[in-house]
């Protein structure tokens, strides 16, 4: 009865988390509980003010020091980028079927729960036999990456029927960094091979990163923060642009009352304005939607990089999404202190650009 309750509860807690005005409230209700001052400051004397001043200008400069680490953690992430790369050009040949795998590299050992009784796996066996007489043998592994963008929901909120066709033609995706000496960023990249709809073989979204504390408030430092991004022209054969569409709309002669009805493009929804953002203006104000759009924009670019290159395979197979929900109904949920909850909810609500200063927005913590 414990562990049904248990399980109850949890189940119960996640539908919550994903209930958008359940998030807005609590996170409410945390903002309000953190940094609430408590007056003592104020009633210090001048002196003892004055010591606290100088452990703020220590903590300065352990922001920057930290800042350091970051950027240390960034030539990290490059030299060991370059010892993953061989295995991920691989993983590349095998999808596009450039390469096919030998009987041992394709030997996997199952987990126990994976594990088939003999006269299953024989049954199995004939099934795929049948299917494989029925059908050409396919090249590689067909549709891998738009499968594993159907497969993420960050991802497959972005998709349009019509941009599914052309990702049938993606065939891999690489994150590069920047080099050395370079100012801090990475760049995404999308391969594509021929195709009917754009020229580009290879279509790219750069995000501009800093790991520097901001002079004008060195204490919100966190770790690197992406600063603004910049996509790529896509050159798309005439008719083919899925970011356009036409719509036809009557309109009326003011003086002779004659009606007629003109065409004219408007923007369509489609994952490739993913790579059209919105230009940050110089006195680096942006609307709301633009604002969004931004904040959206970095948090898939991130969860690319971090998450979906990595372990590609693992979102194809759907075992990373199952991996990733278990974080969040067992190892998040059932800890249940403020602080971890903060985290969680932050971690599920998307985060807003906060404000936009020199050129770009701010600030993005990664």
């Amino acid at each position: 009865v414990f562990n049904t309750s248990l399980l109850s509860a949890r189940q119960l807690t996640v539908q919550m988390m994903q209930n958008p005005q359940v998030l807005a409230a609590l996170q409410e209700r945390l903002d309000g509980l953190v940094g609430s001052p408590s007056g003592y400051m104020e009633s210090l004397p001048k002196v003892v003010k004055r010591r606290v001043n100088a452990l703020k200008n220590l903590q300065v400069k352990c922001a920057q020091i930290e800042a350091k680490f970051y950027e240390e953690v960034h030539e990290l992430e490059r030299k060991y980028a370059a010892l993953y790369q061989p295995l991920f050009d691989k993983r590349s040949d095998i999808i596009k079927a450039a390469y096919e795998p030998t009987d041992e590299e394709c030997e996997w050992k199952a987990d126990e729960e994976e594990k088939l009784t003999e006269e299953m796996k024989e049954k199995a066996k004939v099934e795929e036999e049948k299917k494989d007489e029925e059908k050409e043998d396919p090249k590689g592994i067909p549709e891998f990456w738009l499968t594993v963008f159907k497969n993420v929901d960050l991802l497959s909120e972005m998709l349009q029927e019509h941009d599914e066709p052309i990702l049938k033609h993606l065939q891999d995706i690489k994150v590069k960094f920047s080099d050395p000496g370079q100012p801090m960023s990475f760049t995404l990249e999308f391969y594509f091979e021929p195709n009917d709809f754009f020229a580009n073989q290879v279509l790219t979204k750069t995000y501009k990163m800093r790991s520097e504390p901001d002079e004008a408030d060195p204490f919100s430092f966190d770790g690197p923060e992406i600063m603004g991004c910049t996509g790529c022209q896509i050159d798309w054969t005439k008719g083919k642009n899925v970011t356009l569409k036409t719509i036809k709309k009557k309109q009326k002669h003011k003086g002779r009352g004659t009606v007629r009805t003109i065409t004219k493009t408007v923007p369509n929804d489609s994952f490739f304005n993913f790579f059209s953002p919105p230009e940050v203006p110089e006195n680096g104000e942006l609307d709301e939607d633009s604002e969004a759009i931004l904040a959206a924009d970095f948090e898939i670019g991130h969860f690319l990089r971090e998450r979906i290159i990595p372990r590609a395979v693992l979102y194809f197979t759907g075992e990373a999404i199952e991996d990733d929900d278990d974080d969040v109904s067992h190892s998040q949920v059932g800890k249940g202190t403020w602080k971890q909850m903060k985290r969680m909810i932050q971690t599920m609500i998307p985060r807003q650009v906060t404000s936009v200063s020199n050129g770009a927005a701010s600030p993005r913590s990664i």
